[in-house]
């Protein structure tokens, strides 16, 4: 199957997202293996961290609601599931009516996946099919939604950094479901370790992208995704390895309700020089949001996030009366 973007309606800024707010937070010990972003805290004792996550999720969402943001916000009370305030990761929506469920790399984060967002979606949110590629798992086979893959849903493309999490097999054929042409290529640390998720290494927005270009060891490579974010009309700048430390790659531009703005934290926001603040704000307004704890566990505002590029449905004439 073939999906086709429906014309003029696959904006890059979402307007709703999904949420998920942790009980019990903590650092996910399966994942540190690959993700050098994770760090531990010798400060707080585990209940205290827990509590501090909670909070932070919970103003998060207020910030983003009060800033015209819809947010759907998802309770998890179980110890099973560490990870789960990083919903971007199992699922993405599509214009069209299209959801896809994917395949995770870690056994403890396929227990993230929940029917009743997927049942949220489909009541509140016109979803003609889900594209379900989570039994790739058996294969050994991963690509870890949003988070393995960061969508150009205006010029089409997948920008891809290969790793434990980002297959090409699931890719390409992600890619020919919802007619996204791959851009894969390999991101790594001064160490050359890869990067785990693309989503760490660049922010595509509309008029803009944030992206660690130094990450990009292969300067043809670079030169291209550069050449190909630029041709689509966006600005592009460049990020130090530094500012990736800092999460500065892992924002998301929002639909508020008055225009797009980028959302990423305040350990990000600071971490931008005058002159990168100056260009992005020449486009849209940054908004800082503090999530400290979560991005102990090796992501930030952009994880939390899992946008709803979906078609509300309207409510019957007779519903509303």
């Amino acid at each position: 199957m073939r999906v086709s973007p429906m014309r003029g309606f696959a904006i890059q800024a979402p307007a709703s997202v999904v949420m998920v707010r942790p009980h019990h937070f903590t650092p996910n010990p399966e994942t540190e293996a690959d993700n050098v972003f994770q760090s531990g805290d010798g400060h707080r004792t585990a209940g205290e961290i827990a509590a501090d996550a909670f909070d932070e999720v919970t103003r998060m969402a207020e910030r983003l609601r009060a800033a015209g943001v819809s947010v759907h916000l998802f309770e998890d009370e179980t110890r099973q599931t560490p990870d789960s305030v990083f919903p971007n990761n199992w699922f993405s929506t599509h214009s069209g009516g299209h959801v896809a469920i994917f395949p995770m790399f870690n056994e403890s984060r396929r227990r993230e996946r929940r029917a009743d967002v997927i049942e949220m979606l489909k009541a509140r949110y016109r979803v003609q099919d889900v594209i379900d590629y989570s039994g790739l798992e058996a294969d050994e086979v991963f690509l870890e939604g949003t988070g393995a893959m960061v969508l150009d849903h205006i010029g089409r493309i997948a920008y891809a950094a290969r790793s434990n999490r980002t297959n090409d097999v699931a890719l390409e054929r992600f890619c020919t479901h919802f007619n996204f042409e791959p851009m894969l290529f390999e991101a790594a640390d001064p160490n050359g370790r890869l990067i785990y998720h693309t989503n760490v290494v660049m922010c595509v927005g509309t008029e803009l992208a944030l992206v660690g270009l130094d990450t990009i060891h292969d300067p043809a490579r670079r030169a291209e995704i550069v050449a190909r974010l630029e041709e689509t009309g966006r600005r592009v700048i460049a990020l130090d390895y530094g500012q990736i430390q800092d999460f500065a790659g892992n924002a998301l531009e929002l639909q508020g309700r008055d225009g797009r703005f980028l959302a990423m934290s305040s350990r990000a926001a600071a971490s931008l020089r005058p002159d990168q603040r100056a260009a992005v704000e020449a486009l849209l307004p940054i908004l800082a949001l503090d999530v400290a704890t979560i991005e102990l566990a090796g992501g930030s505002v952009r994880c939390m996030l899992a946008g709803v590029h979906l078609s509300r449905r309207v409510a019957r004439a007779a519903e509303a009366a």
